[in-house]
């Protein structure tokens, strides 16, 4: 309830700076996102350098180091994997009166992703997205991330981009650049889903143009919750807390165990490393949590809902079929949450914020839509339209009991 409270207070803080600046650039176009860019990235633009030349999206691989090439490799290769084998062939049914529905999966047109900016470059991020968009079918990929201070593209980005396929890149970040994807201005194309995570405000800007484009969710502060059991250990667990916290001190870190001398070795580990890791959030802060046994522990991390949920210790296996409140589940004590953001072949895009209940990670649904296709041979519609034009009238729509009939 206290990040309910705490998550509804940050939006009604950026809902009314968000609506000001999708309408600037709604209105504006490419000048708004070139005015917006100068205002909250510190780099100026021009017009013409708003979207990256090609030639300098596939120079960019040439300056990666051999380990971070090989590592982009790998991780577009298991996305890749991961992502085909979810795709659907069309449904065929034929029906007792005759008729056949097809059901099949159709990608959108354009897809925008979303890389984040802040405190590090996420090609990854860019991975997940563009690799994801292209297995769905999606003829055109737009992406996008905030340029530096000298109006500079991030080459690691850029190399992503190359090896996903992406040659259509711009410099802009924040919601000024959800509100170009979503309506379009001089130089960029509307797109029809916008993929990616971000900060609060680039999160709005996803919430308010929802009708005019499709999003893949509301992604909030990054989380994680471990439940651990008889055989984990605590070294690991802190680990990945504190590799979690990472993202950011607002991210929701918690361990549940029925084990308090474990919950303690756990918090003396995390203790101990945490002043030697300067990339952890000195605010960063830790949930522990000790619950009478490990199915009460597995209740109370499904009341979080959580984006990533760990189980390690001798209970893993058998608590893992159980699952499903969680954006993702890593299962073992070789399974660290940090490979499921890079190289695992699972998307790190998930449901943070509880929605885990109701929302699925990033996948080829996000960039398809489900469509019937209705045919009736001979003598179907004759069979079928005494039910449906009952089904009208009693509805009140005598015109379409008419229209039914007509074909019979």
């Amino acid at each position: 309830m206290v990040r309910e409270r705490q998550a509804s207070r940050r939006d009604a803080d950026v809902a009314e700076p968000v609506r000001g600046i999708v309408e600037e650039v709604r209105s504006g176009g490419d000048a708004a996102v070139l005015r917006l860019t100068e205002r909250f990235d510190r780099a100026e633009l021009r017009p013409d350098q708003l979207r990256v030349p090609p030639a300098e999206i596939e120079a960019a691989v040439s300056f990666l180091e051999p380990a971070v090439l090989q590592g982009l490799r790998t991780a577009i290769r298991n996305v890749r994997t991961v992502v085909d084998a979810q795709l659907h062939e069309a449904v065929s049914v034929v029906l007792p009166e005759g008729q056949r529905v097809d059901v099949m999966e159709v990608p959108v047109a354009r897809a925008g992703v979303y890389v984040p900016g802040g405190r590090a470059p996420y090609p990854s991020t860019l991975i997940m997205c563009a690799v994801t968009a292209a297995a769905a079918g999606v003829g055109e990929v737009a992406a996008c991330a905030p340029p530096g201070p000298r109006g500079d593209a991030h080459p690691v980005i850029l190399a992503a981009c190359s090896l996903c396929g992406v040659n259509e890149v711009y410099r802009m970040g924040g919601a000024q650049a959800i509100a170009a994807l979503a309506y379009g201005t001089e130089s960029v194309r509307a797109v029809d889903v916008i993929a990616g995570p971000g900060n609060a405000y680039v999160q709005e800007a996803k919430r308010q143009v929802v009708g005019q484009v499709g999003i893949d969710g509301i992604v909030g502060p990054s989380e994680l919750v471990v439940v651990a059991s008889v055989g984990a250990d605590p070294e690991l667990i802190a680990l990945d807390l504190l590799a979690q916290a990472e993202h950011g001190g607002d991210s929701l870190l918690a361990v549940i165990s029925d084990h308090a001398e474990l919950l303690e070795a756990v918090v003396a580990e995390v203790e101990g490393m945490a002043p030697s890791r300067s990339s952890v959030p000195a605010d960063a802060q830790l949930v522990v949590l000790h619950a009478a046994d490990v199915r009460e522990a597995l209740r109370l991390a499904e009341d979080f809902a959580p984006e990533h949920l760990e189980l390690v210790g001798g209970e893993a296996s058998a608590l893992a079929d159980r699952v499903t409140r969680a954006g993702c589940v890593f299962v073992g004590n070789a399974a660290a949450t940090a490979f499921g953001d890079y190289v695992a072949g699972s998307n790190h895009v998930l449901p943070t914020g509880g929605a885990a209940r109701f929302q699925s990670a990033l996948s080829a649904a996000t960039f398809q839509r489900r469509m019937a296709r209705v045919s009736l041979p001979e003598g179907a519609a004759a069979r079928l339209a005494p039910a449906g034009a009952a089904l009208a009238r009693a509805e009140g729509f005598p015109v379409h009991a008419e229209s039914m009939e007509r074909r019979a």
